[in-house]
């Protein structure tokens, strides 16, 4: 990829794509129609001309040796990766005869299955769902990653809102809570540190001593799943030391006396049985909490993913308005500030399509359960064809084994478009090519600031790769010659004239989206310094009397994990994102693999000793589920009576064909039917072979 001496550069202003609270403005520096170099954009302020390791190293994937870049059609069984070239129309045309010809039998025996491999509106989110709701596909409840701290935060505030992150560079006290992130809120982390030189202390609430743990004054390294219990404590000291703000409890909140009821029942000695903590610490926190100003938390989603976890966001999100923290700019809370985009999601998904109809809705999170579903007249028509994009479903989907069983069914008819041969495209009986993102336009978002930004394509489609947006579109017309509903002008829609429709009507101008990469969403500075939740009653909502139409405790409160440690299985396991992966994204980089090594779990020296393991030991690790095969990492980071198994590799990365989700489980959280990845118990064992 040398350029001549003549080359001319040219540089195209675009966004990552990957699920991170980040959303960067990227620059990409083009020479003769080749990506030489990806950057961060120096004029976008959250960006700041930085990039992670895993985006710097863009070109790597785009131009990856290994990259599908043609239809391919499955030529051996499925997950032996045997597959044969075929052309485009052939793959289209058999794959909408095939859809067509479920669709007249029972079209919720369709299921499309997507998530965040890109977080754009167009290629994530737009012809695709029109194409699924004009088919009367199954609807998807896509719940992997964030559905219960989302629905547990509108249940608080009315919706995914929050502090502007830019703000915690001025907090006196930050509280991270569930993040790493330095590996995986990179930016914020900036803010977080120039607050740290102006004398900001910096609290890490974490079961692991993360990255992020080592460059904070203080960690409370919590048992996983205990972070409700640790919440109601401080409210009780909050109480117990009169560091209210009663006025803004009396005017912007509601249920305040029942919270306080609850709260007195939970003193610092008993939450600090339950989360593993010295009571001192827990009553340092609460002092500095009740004292400092303005105090800021950022919290992520690590912590929900338990049983308890939507209950765990609730009460955090409580902490705030105890203390009047919302009346600062640099004080309050961000988990989530999705819910200030102003797409135009409608225009773009088009559910109207759907009529009358009312396709059931299958949870992503439970896929394999899904998949071995014979059909039954409470869940309907088994399952017979999944069309999977932006998801690597047999990787990443909890208790593996089931969901590559599911997958390996030879009655299932399964479409999968990629960059890779993944875990889930081994299983397809077509893999499609489609694009990265420097080869398409898309629109984006952020769940960790306020901008929106524009993706232009930088180089051409390689190969025969085509974007999400177009493949949609493609089958549409494939689907025309047998529908004539497939034939609307709606399914003509160019990427570009989808990225228009995202913000048409909006705050947005989209001519300077061209012009700069992005705009900033008109937000309050103090979002809500004077009460205006978007919650029913205007207010932040303590107790939320509709919670009892959907089965759940109407007052945040601590609920146990699924597994707690027995005597067979005595150790909690979570399964984070090792630093240099994200989800299974990044997993086939070679420098990234390089850094990462292997799959790794990390024990406490302790629990080591006790199974007579040393630091790089190969290791089973099991419980009722299965078991994955991994080496041993005592570096430090694992408490007692916790485990942690880095992700996520793909199965067939694993000395034994399998990741952490080998055992991991398919119960579902408090709000939200999310997964409960880090609500796990497992065993573990040397192995005395190499």
């Amino acid at each position: 990829m040398s350029a001549s001496p003549d080359s001319a550069a040219t540089t195209v202003i675009g966004a990552c794509p990957h699920d991170c609270p980040d959303t960067c403005s990227l620059r990409t520096t083009v020479v003769d129609g080749v990506a030489t170099r990806v950057q961060g954009n120096t004029a976008h302020p959250h960006t700041g001309g930085v990039l992670c390791a895993k985006v710097s190293k863009y070109t790597e994937r785009s131009y990856h040796a290994q990259r599908v870049l043609q239809p391919l059609k499955r030529s051996g069984p499925k997950g032996s990766g045997q597959f044969t070239p075929v052309g485009w129309d052939e793959a289209l045309s058999d794959i909408a005869q095939r859809l067509h010809a479920i669709a007249q039998r029972a079209p919720e025996a369709i299921l499309p299955y997507s998530y965040a491999g890109t977080m754009g509106q167009v290629q994530g989110e737009s012809m695709d769902r029109r194409f699924f709701h004009q088919l009367g596909a199954s609807l998807l409840d896509r719940t992997i990653c964030s559905s219960a701290g989302g629905e547990a935060l509108a249940h608080t505030y009315g919706g995914k809102l929050g502090m502007r992150v830019e703000f915690f560079a001025e907090s006196q006290l930050i509280l991270i809570w569930g993040s790493n992130s330095i590996a995986s809120n990179l930016h914020f982390w900036r803010y977080a540190q120039e607050a740290k030189r102006n004398g900001a202390k910096l609290v890490c609430i974490d079961p692991r001593h993360s990255e992020t743990a080592d460059k904070c004054h203080e960690h409370l390294q919590l048992l996983p799943g205990t972070d409700a219990a640790l919440a109601l404590a401080l409210m009780h000291e909050l109480i117990r030391n009169d560091w209210l703000d009663h006025d803004y409890i009396a005017r912007h909140t509601q249920g305040w006396e029942q919270l306080k009821a609850r709260a007195l029942q939970w003193p610092p000695e008993r939450a600090a049985q339950v989360c593993g903590l010295p009571v001192e610490q827990i009553q340092q926190l609460a002092r500095d909490y009740g004292t400092m100003r303005p105090a800021a938390i950022r919290l992520n989603y690590g912590m929900q993913r338990v049983r308890g976890g939507g209950n765990a966001v609730r009460a955090v999100a409580c902490l705030p308005a105890l203390v009047g923290a919302w009346r600062h700019r640099a004080g309050g809370l961000l988990l989530s500030s999705s819910g200030v985009a102003p797409f135009q999601k409608a225009a773009l998904q088009r559910p109207d399509l759907l009529g009358a109809r009312r396709p059931r809705t299958l949870n992503m999170s439970q896929i394999g359960d899904v998949l071995l579903h014979p059909g039954d007249a409470q869940f309907g028509p088994r399952v017979e064809a999944v069309v999977v994009y932006n998801s690597n479903p047999v990787t990443v989907a909890p208790e593996s084994v089931k969901v590559a069983a599911g997958f390996a069914r030879n009655d299932l008819f399964t479409v999968v478009l990629e960059h890779f041969m993944t875990d889930t495209a081994d299983h397809a009986d077509y893999v499609l090519p489609a694009t990265t993102q420097l080869e398409h336009w898309d629109i984006h978002g952020s769940y960790g600031h306020t901008d929106v930004l524009l993706n232009r394509p930088a180089i051409a489609p390689q190969g025969l790769a085509r974007s999400n947006a177009q493949i949609f579109r493609d089958l549409a017309a494939q689907m025309a010659c047998l529908d004539a509903d497939f034939a609307a002008a709606h399914f003509h829609d160019s990427d570009e004239a989808l990225c228009r429709t995202a913000v048409a009507g909006t705050a947005i101008d989209f001519d300077a989206l061209l012009q700069n990469g992005f705009a900033t969403i008109p937000v309050a500075e103090a979002p809500f310094a004077e009460g205006g939740f978007a919650t029913p009653s205007g207010k932040c909502e303590f107790d939320n009397p509709r919670l009892v139409a959907l089965g759940i405790n109407t007052l945040p409160d601590y609920v146990p994990n699924y597994e707690a440690p027995t005597p067979a299985f005595p150790l909690a396991m979570i399964s984070p994102p090792a630093r240099n992966f994200l989800n299974s994204t990044f997993a086939n980089v070679a420098s990234l693999q390089r850094m990462e090594q292997r799959p790794l779990l990390e024990l406490h020296p302790d629990d080591a000793t006790a199974r007579g393991i040393a630091d790089g030991d190969r290791l089973r690790v099991f419980n009722a589920r299965g078991e994955h095969v991994c080496h041993a990492a005592l570096n430090g980071r694992a408490r007692t009576g916790v485990v942690v198994g880095l992700g996520i590799w793909w199965r067939k990365q694993g000395d034994n064909g399998t990741n952490v989700n080998e055992l991991t489980h398919q119960q579902l959280t408090d709000i939200g039917r999310g997964p409960c990845f880090y609500d796990c118990a497992v065993e573990v064992e040397k192995l005395n072979t190499p």
